[in-house]
C-alpha cells in the first residue's frame, strides 16, 4: 500500500498469488487404482470372515431324554444346525440316518446325539424289566436316572436289606395316579444287562420289599 504525493490518496495494489485450478483425477492415476484394489481386498476379506463364522452343519439332537435300549426313529430326534467337530456327533446330512440303531447310554433332552452313543441292535444286550416299588420314589428320579435297587426281607423278625442291582438306568416310570389305583407305589422300568437277568429276576421274585434309590444328585449316565 502506497500514498500518491500528487493526489494525496492511498492506492491499494491488487497483485497477489494466483490459485492453481484443481485437476480432475484420471483413471490412469496409480494412486486411484491402488485405492480401488485395497477396497476390493477389504470387502472380500470381510465376506470370507462372515461366511466362516456362519459355517454350520445339520446334526441330530434328542427331542426328549433317550435311554439305553431305545430304538431310534425320526420321532426321537430333531435336526439342529451347529458348528462342532466332525465325526463326534451323528450328522443329519446325506441318507445315512441312524433309524433302527439302538441308544447305548442316556442322551439328555436337547443334547446332540453322539456317534459313540448308538450301536447296532445285535450289539446291545439291555432289556427293560418292570419293578414294583414298595416305597415312594424320590422326586428327581425319572427317565434317564441312574439308580440302585435294594431288597428288604425279614430274618428272624429283623429286616435286612441287600443290594440286588447297582447303577441301572430307568427307562420309564408309571405312577398310580388313577382314581381306581389299588395300593401304593410305582412301577419303574429299569434296563438290565442280559448276563445279569437271571439273578436279577430271581431277586425281584423273592418275597420282600423293593426300594429304588437314586444315586448322588439323581444324575444320568
Amino acid at each position: 500500500m502506497e500514498k500518491s504525493r500528487d493526489e494525496g490518496v492511498f492506492m491499494i495494489g491488487t497483485a497477489g498469488p494466483t490459485v492453481g485450478r484443481l485437476k480432475r483425477p484420471s483413471w490412469r492415476d496409480p494412486r486411484l487404482l491402488i485405492g480401488l484394489v485395497l477396497i476390493a481386498v477389504a470387502v472380500v476379506a470381510v465376506s470370507a470372515l462372515t461366511r466362516a463364522s456362519d459355517s454350520t452343519a445339520p446334526y441330530f439332537a434328542a427331542k426328549q431324554v433317550l435311554t439305553p435300549g431305545t430304538v431310534l426313529t425320526e420321532a426321537d430326534v430333531v435336526v439342529v444346525r451347529v458348528r462342532v467337530p466332525t465325526d463326534v456327533y451323528v450328522s443329519a446330512e446325506g441318507d445315512d440316518a441312524p433309524w433302527g440303531e439302538v441308544v447305548t447310554r442316556v442322551v439328555g433332552e436337547g443334547e446332540l446325539l453322539p456317534v459313540a452313543a448308538v450301536a447296532q441292535a445285535k450289539d446291545v444286550d439291555l432289556r427293560a424289566v418292570a419293578v414294583r416299588t414298595a416305597t415312594p420314589l424320590a422326586k428327581d428320579i425319572g427317565t434317564g436316572s441312574v439308580v440302585d435297587i435294594w431288597l428288604t426281607q425279614e430274618a428272624a423278625g429283623v429286616p435286612e436289606s441287600s443290594l440286588i442291582a447297582q447303577s441301572v438306568v430307568v427307562s420309564q416310570v408309571e405312577s398310580d395316579d388313577g382314581a381306581f389305583a389299588v395300593g401304593s407305589g410305582e412301577t419303574v422300568y429299569v434296563l438290565v444287562p442280559q448276563a445279569d437277568m437271571s439273578d436279577f429276576l430271581g431277586s425281584v421274585a423273592t418275597e420282600g420289599a423293593i426300594s429304588i434309590v437314586g444315586r448322588a444328585g439323581g444324575g444320568q449316565q
